[in-house]
């Protein structure tokens, strides 16, 4: 019955109480009225019966003194008027029946024999009353009544069920009357519980009870809403943390796993179920190995042993899972070990996809190992091949050999064709080698057109014959681009590899010099290096060179001389020198240009020589206004190197800007054959600077194939002619046909001619006989300082006129 009534509304729970409590009411009242009417009926029956016996009992005293029976059923009578009295007896002091009357309608026994024991009192639906009649507090008499109550009685059962029926009436009216009153409460219940069922329905706690009145229902309303206000806020910062997590797992870039001990995934994101190529539902239970490499399993099996033994630590490994397509990516997997709350452990992994980096990185490891070009190993790796060589030289008593390669003619493909056909060439004859080494073996590409080969366990004598063989492999290669076709050749230099050799510089030096060797010699050839080899030496001289040029011009050990130019014929011509460069070593010889210009031509260092010339040649004259009056012209030379530099002329210019230096007291020297070999350069570069007023001169004229061919198309001031010819002048006469015919020509065309190593009177007498123009050489004056340069006044013992 409780769970039925507990499933009722709460009005009809109300209602009921109201009833049940009306109910009881009435029971308990009703009991209450019954009980109470009985008693107070039987008292004042019992009050009225007693007293009228007293009285009559009273009244009959003389009767039984006189023993008057008329007096006494006189006064017994009166109990006549009581219908319920059956009898009355009047007993004498004796306790005999004096006197007794009984109502007709009785069959009762009239009068008991003896009152022995009798008293007032209720017997059933009757009432006895015993009353002794006194006088002067003695017993005389008694009275004895008895009456029947029973019509009584239903009379007052009546009266009361009557009092009963109009409580039941006003009961009811009652509840009637308080059921508007019940919906008071009722009805803010309702709609609490009506709200609340909308909350729950709809999760949408912004709603919120309507309060009707200011009472407790107020008050819970009141708090019921700043409940749901709370509720609403935590809701919100709990769904914002909830997409904030969301956002976290499921759309985070990396993979994140949850992973029993076993390796069974407890819990996926949906970046990892992507991945993976899978639904999160179908990745849970599954295992973590069956998305691992074979190759990589002992080194996931090795990540979960190592975050359960150190469970403090984050744990990192790289390796490659499978996806369900068997597409497979690198990952570098983050594992440490978390617990629920219910302690139980698993595993928390993080998956960031390094594929690409991976990839990038593998690329960049082989790039810096091999050419881009051609395919095959870099510098970096050959040197890296070479000094295990070297070890393995010395730790085994071996013999293997280098070998340094030298491309001959390439630069005619690169020049007629173009680089793509360059590069193209390169990448065929990197496949050439690779194709026809022995297979153990090692080739690179160096740099440029230069290629090295690591021959093991190979005697020089045996790599000489190697290298012939791929000498004429490249001489027989014919490269064809477009419409032409190309032969080149190739200089091999060897050096020997064996427990004496040096470090890795050392060999690469010595096989470069072997290799230049082979390049002088006439190139496409081979040769091995040698200590002995006197060839070698100076190459190797010259390389020592490239140092001390560079600390040479850090630590201003070079400084200028000057050698004076003398003219031939009557002239009123001022100061007229060459400025020469000298270098001065540790213990402070003087070291002329010959010993280190050839390397600096080699290892193009010249174009910063000549710019270290000019710039402190044109300040010291910029710093000298007295001797640059009397100047008047200053000879300077000017490398190969430097005809092909496209920025010296605008050095150039701005040194003659920063100084101020008259232009025209200038003049630019030029080696005929550097002038030959860059003709469009030299030209271009002769004519911009003869525009802003300098002079040039065609050093060491003669020394050329095709001289005189060249000469018309060069736009020079001076002819220099080559001291080979003249210092055999003398004795010679073709180099005097030399020296006339050149004089002679240059004259044609207005060029002045200089005549070089000028060492005694006699030659000087025939130069000036033959019309020379101007002299230069020890016999006339030899290098001084720039400081000690003085014109000269005597020559050969006379006065310069």
């Amino acid at each position: 019955m409780i769970n039925t009534l507990s499933h009722l509304s709460i009005n009809r729970k109300l209602m009921l109480i109201l009833l049940f409590s009306s109910m009881v009411s009435l029971l308990f009242a009703g009991i209450f009225l019954i009980f109470l009417e009985l008693s107070e009926f039987q008292r004042t029956t019992k009050e009225d019966l007693s007293a009228l016996a007293e009285i009559i009992g009273n009244r009959s005293s003389a009767a039984l003194v006189f023993d008057d029976y008329t007096l006494a059923r006189e006064n017994l009578s009166v109990f006549n008027n009581f219908p319920a009295v059956q009898s009355t007896c009047l007993y004498d002091g004796k306790d005999a029946v004096f006197v007794g009357l009984a109502n007709n309608s009785s069959n009762k026994q009239l009068c008991p024999d003896s009152l022995k024991g009798e008293k007032t009192r209720f017997e059933n639906k009757q009432l006895i009353v015993v009353k002794p009649i006194k006088i002067d507090n003695d017993k005389v008499g008694t009275v004895y009544v008895r009456a029947d109550l029973t019509r009584a009685y239903w009379r007052k059962i009546q009266y009361i069920g009557l009092l009963f029926l109009v409580l039941v009436v006003v009961s009811l009216m009652t509840f009637l009357l308080s059921t508007p009153l019940l919906r008071l409460i009722s009805t803010p219940i309702k709609r609490l519980v009506s709200t609340v069922k909308k909350i729950i329905d709809t999760g949408d706690y912004s709603l919120r009870a309507t309060k009707l009145s200011n009472d407790e229902m107020g008050i819970l309303v009141d708090s019921f809403n700043g409940l749901i206000e709370t509720v609403e806020t935590q809701s919100q910062a709990l769904t914002r943390a909830k997409n904030r997590y969301l956002t976290l797992y499921d759309d985070n870039p990396t993979m994140v796993f949850n992973i029993s001990s076993e390796g069974l995934i407890v819990s996926v994101n949906l970046t990892g179920a992507k991945q993976l190529g899978l639904t999160v539902e179908e990745l849970q239970n599954c295992s973590i190995f069956d998305f691992t490499h074979s190759d990589d399993l002992p080194l996931m099996q090795d990540l979960i042993e190592r975050c359960f033994s150190n469970p403090l630590h984050v744990h990192n490994q790289e390796m490659r899972t499978i996806c369900h397509t068997g597409r497979i990516i690198w990952v570098r997997a983050t594992a440490r070990l978390v617990e629920n709350e219910l302690h139980e452990s698993s595993l928390l992994i993080v998956y960031e996809d390094i594929t690409e980096t991976r990839l990038l990185t593998e690329q960049i490891v082989y790039q810096a190992d091999h050419d881009a070009l051609t395919g095959l190993a870099n510098r970096n790796k050959f040197d890296r091949f070479l000094k295990r060589a070297i070890t393995l030289a010395h730790q085994e008593n071996s013999e293997h050999a280098l070998c340094y390669l030298d491309l001959d003619q390439f630069k005619i493909v690169n020049d007629t064709c173009g680089h793509l056909a360059g590069d193209e060439l390169l990448r065929q004859l990197g496949d050439l080698l690779r194709r026809h080494i022995r297979q153990y073996d090692f080739v690179s590409r160096l740099g440029g057109d230069e290629f090295g080969i690591l021959m093991y366990n190979c005697p020089p004598a045996k790599a000489y014959l190697a290298c012939e063989k791929l000498r004429d492999l490249i001489k027989d290669f014919t490269f064809a681009w477009e419409d032409r076709s190309f032969t080149i050749g190739v200089s091999i230099g060897v050096s020997s590899i064996n427990i004496a050799s040096g470090n890795a510089v050392d060999l690469l030096k010595e096989a470069d010099a072997a290799c230049y060797a082979a390049k002088e010699k006439g190139r496409n050839r081979v040769h091995v290096f040698s200590p002995d080899d006197e060839e070698l030496a100076m190459r190797q001289g010259e390389m020592q060179w490239v140092e001390k040029i560079r600390l040479g011009l850090e630590q201003q050990r070079f400084f200028l001389y000057g050698q004076p130019i003398v003219p031939l014929q009557d002239t009123s011509d001022g100061l007229h020198f060459e400025a020469l460069l000298r270098y001065r070593d540790d213990r402070g010889n003087i070291i002329p240009p010959g010993a280190y210009l050839p390397a600096a031509e080699r290892y193009n260092l010249a174009p910063e020589l000549d710019r270290w010339i000019i710039s402190n040649l044109l300040e010291w004259l910029a710093n000298r206004p007295d001797f640059l009056k009397t100047l008047s012209l200053c000879s300077v030379n000017l490398s190969g190197l430097s005809l092909s530099d496209e920025t010296m002329l605008k050095f150039i210019s701005e040194q003659f800007e920063q100084w101020a230096v008259p232009t025209n007291k200038v003049c630019f020297e030029i080696t005929e054959t550097a002038a030959i070999s860059n003709l469009s350069h030299a030209t271009n570069f002769i004519n911009q600077l003869k525009e802003q007023g300098c002079l040039f001169s065609l050093d060491d004229f003669g020394s050329g194939l095709s001289s005189f061919a060249y000469l018309k198309n060069l736009p020079v001031d001076y002819l220099k002619i080559d001291g080979l010819f003249v210092k055999d002048i003398l004795d010679d006469e073709v180099d005097l046909a030399m020296v006339k015919s050149i004089n002679e020509v240059g004259h044609v065309m207005n060029k002045k001619t200089i005549a070089e190593f000028v060492e005694n009177e006699a030659i000087f007498n025939l130069l000036k006989t033959l019309g020379i123009d101007y002299a230069q050489g020890y016999g006339i004056g030899k290098p001084v300082p720039l400081d000690e340069l003085k014109p000269i006044k005597t020559l050969f013992g006379s006065i310069k006129k």
